[in-house]
């Protein structure tokens, strides 16, 4: 199946309330623009998206709308509300794209440096599995660990740590998500029965969850 010929669209899940960060990091400025405008942006020059849906706070809706009028593209960018849960907004993001998108590429907008690379290697790798995602494999010794007393040391070999992107044939996803629960959508799909296959993330595609992970991205922008 040749990929180029596939109609891929993003859903963009942004509607974290910030309660360890302690406000919503999304919305907040990182050097002259919003958290969310750099991984939109890398989404809008990805020439294999051909449509973007943000999902965000019901209460943010209109001033999310109201500054990615600054955008100068030509593909669709729809904002709308999320649900209670992360896999209730998924969902939303994923009915609110075109009928015509075959395959869905999620991706947590509080990681923004993500790559175009990246994103492609994910699409791609749909070609003989239901979905593909973005991960690292572990450098470090796990244990599992249970009252503070190990119970067993677990072979590094076989973990990897999941990321974002994470691409999936739509129609899919949104079958496996109406029957079965969890806060990532390669579970859900694992769950149904799907295969999911990994491409290799970047450490660089970290998620900003503290205040530290955001002076760690202040970082990266000054060079």
């Amino acid at each position: 199946m040749d990929k180029s010929l596939l109609n891929v669209g993003a859903v963009l899940p942004a509607a974290g309330n910030g309660v360890r960060f302690g406000e919503k990091k999304q919305l907040k400025y990182l050097a002259n623009k919003p958290l969310f405008f750099y991984a939109l942006n890398v989404f809008l020059n990805c020439k294999e998206i051909s449509e973007v849906v943000i999902v965000t706070n019901k209460e943010d809706v209109e001033y999310v709308n109201k500054e990615i009028q600054s955008l100068k593209t030509k593909k669709s960018i729809k904002v709308i509300a999320g649900g209670f849960r992360r896999q209730d907004s998924v969902m939303n993001g994923c009915l609110t794209l075109s009928n015509s998108v075959q395959l869905v590429t999620i991706h947590d907008i509080v990681r923004p440096f993500v790559t175009n690379n990246l994103i492609l290697s994910t699409i791609l790798g749909c070609k003989d599995n239901d979905g593909c995602i973005a991960a690292l494999p572990s450098k470090d010794t796990v244990k599992e660990v249970k009252n503070l007393n190990i119970v067993r040391t677990i072979d590094r070999d076989k973990i990897w740590l999941a990321q974002t992107p994470q691409t999936f044939k739509k129609n899919t996803l949104l079958d496996a998500m109406t029957n079965h629960n969890s806060t990532d959508e390669a579970s859900i799909v694992e769950a149904a029965g799907g295969m999911i296959t990994v491409t290799e993330g970047s450490i660089m595609n970290f998620k900003i969850t503290t205040v530290d992970d955001w002076k760690l991205a202040e970082k990266v922008i000054d060079g």
